[in-house]
């Protein structure tokens, strides 16, 4: 597949993910900024992070590497749907051309995940576009953390997304 004019294919970064997490927190495609410093949700708009740690009552760590520590303590893998596709900057409504992740593959070799969150409606119109959902699985449409999706404020975000907190907990 060749990018169009002033698109690149832009691939995502490795699954963050060990034996015990039970959640997987799906993304579409790395964003700009995220590509830029090799980090996930790396723009400092994204509310992600700071979503993530108030969950669970936690101040943001700075340093990526705390962060990923992080959201495996509380059991949270983190992946995107593509692995590749063309995207002209960062705007998930522009991804095409996408060759998506091995998920399935993912949660054969991790059982315990038997929550699959999407970040946002874009995650989610591409995970069904090229994967069944497991009847044993359950799903979780959330808003999307991106800076382009601000319609919606930091406290209205983190209140809708408690339900991935209370999934940890079985609720």
């Amino acid at each position: 597949m060749s990018a169009g004019l002033g698109e690149a294919a832009k691939r995502s970064f490795a699954p963050v993910v060990d034996d015990a997490c039970r959640i997987l927190v799906l993304g579409t495609l790395p964003g700009d900024e995220s590509l830029r410093r090799r980090e996930y949700y790396a723009h400092p708009r994204n509310l992600f992070w700071p979503i993530l740690f108030a969950l669970f009552g936690a101040a943001p760590a700075p340093a990526h590497a705390d962060r990923l520590a992080f959201a495996l303590r509380h059991n949270i893998a983190l992946w995107d749907v593509c692995a590749s596709a063309q995207r002209l900057l960062s705007a998930d409504t522009a991804i095409h051309g996408e060759v998506p992740n091995a998920i399935d593959a993912l949660l054969d070799r991790h059982p315990a995940i038997g929550v699959i969150a999407f970040n946002g409606s874009g995650a989610r119109r591409l995970h069904d576009r090229h994967f069944a959902r497991r009847a044993d699985r359950r799903y979780l449409a959330l808003p999307s953390t991106s800076p382009a999706h601000a319609r919606l404020g930091f406290a209205e975000k983190l209140a809708r997304w408690t339900i991935l907190r209370d999934a940890l907990r079985g609720e």
